[in-house]
């Protein structure tokens, strides 16, 4: 069976868990904790750092980019980048927006240090990076909305990585109950049709002992 190893509250391994639901790949998930180092994960990937997919034949990929393009080229029947050289650009713009702007200034500011260093004690959270992380979602939701409000899909016409990339993250938020839905209808509507995807069922399914989520959190009506 193919195994992807990832943890329920980090992005990059979201994004891959829903690519593989949309491509139609079984998997098995396993949930790895990258801050205990085990050697065997270590052995798999030096960097250790989730999520790894290992295909039935035994090929690693290692890292959340690699997974991501992987997924991609090896399974092009179910795309979920565009064909046009141009609009495959605006994707991975959206994409990389997502996966390391906002991962910078707001995913480690709340979801970092609110959940990953209980989980991991490494300390109490650190209350400057929460205020930042508060104040700078708002303006992703913002950007969010405007691209809402003028394409069907976050990139263009159709759902993409820029829309799973961005859902990941506020998937992410959304489970610690940080994401002020009421802010941004737009982005609320947007939100809530993701959510509706049979691909993105099994991440609201998750549940981390000791930390469940809001009740709201699973509810496809919010």
């Amino acid at each position: 069976m193919r195994t992807l190893y990832h943890h329920p509250i980090h992005p990059l391994s979201r994004v891959a868990r829903v690519m593989l639901a949309e491509k139609g790949l079984p998997f098995e998930p396993v949930v790895e904790k990258p801050w205990e180092r085990r050697s065997d994960f270590l052995k798999m990937n030096p960097a250790g750092e989730v999520p790894v997919l290992v295909e039935e034949d035994g090929t690693v990929v290692a890292g959340g980019l690699a997974v991501i393009e992987y997924l991609e080229e090896a399974y092009p029947d179910t795309p979920l980048l565009p064909r046009e050289v141009a609009a495959r650009a605006e994707v991975r713009r959206i994409a990389d927006w997502f996966l390391h702007k906002f991962e910078r200034e707001v995913g480690e500011n709340l979801v970092g240090e609110k959940l990953i260093k209980r989980l991991s004690g490494q300390g109490h959270p650190f209350a400057p990076a929460i205020r930042a992380g508060l104040a700078n979602i708002t303006y992703h939701l913002d950007y969010i909305a405007f691209l809402s409000e003028r394409r069907p899909w976050l990139a263009g016409t159709a759902f993409t990585l820029a829309d799973i990339a961005a859902a990941a993250q506020l998937s992410c938020l959304d489970y610690i109950d940080n994401v002020p839905w009421d802010r941004s209808p737009e982005a609320k509507d947007w939100y809530a049709r993701i959510k509706s995807r049979p691909s993105f069922r099994a991440l609201l399914a998750d549940n981390i002992t000791g930390c469940p989520p809001p009740r709201h959190y699973a509810d496809l009506d919010f």
